[in-house]
């Protein structure tokens, strides 16, 4: 897999300073809350008042990147919402040497820019709107937007959902940022979505414990779009299960990581893995499990 290159994706005065040291061909992170005690009990959740010590503890573990959730609750309350909070987010990037390149935006899990209610899509395409110009002023890159559970396209949403993000792509053109989507759809109808877009700024976010869980197959989906995925996010899961640790689920992650070299992918491996009520003890173990093929990755 080829070195990273930033420039690629961001102009240089956009870049912080923290990209300046020297990183791994792929760089190594962890979604946001995955190393903290969990928000009001929710599994993943945008960890209000306390999300900033997690790049301390990222930072001892030697990992590269944290990946922010923006949720739909609280979301006035984000940091990436306000200019105050993205000079806070770039100073803890800079200080401990924890990068953030990307974000989960759940948001529109609830309030999905496919909505049937015309109110909820105006307010989702301005959210959308201001994510993109904010996330570019700190030099992130990939934008996730998940369509999946409440928010799958289905039942003729797709025309809703290509008509209403499209206002939004001469702004990520502009401000070279990624809209990385997340679907439940099988290698071909993704594809098939991928091409109603007339530009590299619609990408793929890629989970391989999704993509087991849903029965897919991972050259199939390779073969349709892999050279659209800019993000990927690391989980096991069971076949039409749950979420388990790494090792204990179907994920063939051998043959994973064998395609991804063959692709030369570039981008970040974002562990978004099993957690427990905690957080960090059972991240490191399944960061040492996953240690194997990250070494032999970037070796």
């Amino acid at each position: 897999i080829s070195t990273l290159s930033l420039h690629d994706a961001l102009p240089i005065y956009l870049i912080p300073e923290v990209y300046a040291k020297t990183v791994r061909d792929n760089m190594i992170g962890v979604m946001q809350g995955r190393l903290l005690p969990k928000y009001k009990g929710r599994y993943q959740a945008h960890p209000v008042d306390y999300w900033q010590e997690e790049f301390d503890i990222a930072s001892d573990l030697e990992l590269d990147l944290i990946e922010f959730i923006f949720d739909f609750n609280d979301a006035d309350k984000n940091p990436l919402m306000h200019k105050c909070g993205l000079n806070e987010i770039q100073r803890l990037s800079e200080d401990y040497g924890v990068s953030v390149k990307s974000i989960c935006a759940d948001y529109f899990m609830e309030a999905p820019l496919h909505s049937l209610e015309p109110q909820v899509v105006e307010e989702s395409q301005q959210v959308l709107r201001k994510l993109i110009i904010n996330a570019s002023s700190i030099g992130i890159r990939d934008l996730v937007i998940p369509c999946v559970d409440q928010s799958s396209l289905v039942n003729g949403s797709i025309e809703a959902f290509v008509k209403n993000i499209y206002p939004a792509l001469e702004l990520a053109e502009k401000y070279c940022v990624n809209l990385a989507l997340e679907t439940d759809f099988a290698p071909g109808p993704f594809a098939e979505l991928l091409e109603r877009f007339d530009t590299p700024r619609v990408t793929v976010n890629y989970d391989i414990g999704n993509s087991v869980s849903l029965g897919y197959d991972q050259e199939e989906e390779f073969a349709a779009y892999g050279d659209r995925i800019t993000d990927i996010h690391i989980k096991d899961r069971v076949c039409g299960g749950g979420s388990v640790m790494l090792g204990e689920g179907d994920a063939d992650f051998e043959q994973f990581f064998t395609r991804l070299s063959e692709l030369d992918y570039t981008g970040p491996f974002i562990m978004q893995a099993y957690r427990d009520n905690e957080g960090v003890s059972v991240f490191k173990s399944q960061l040492r499990w996953l240690s194997r093929y990250l070494d032999e990755t970037n070796r």
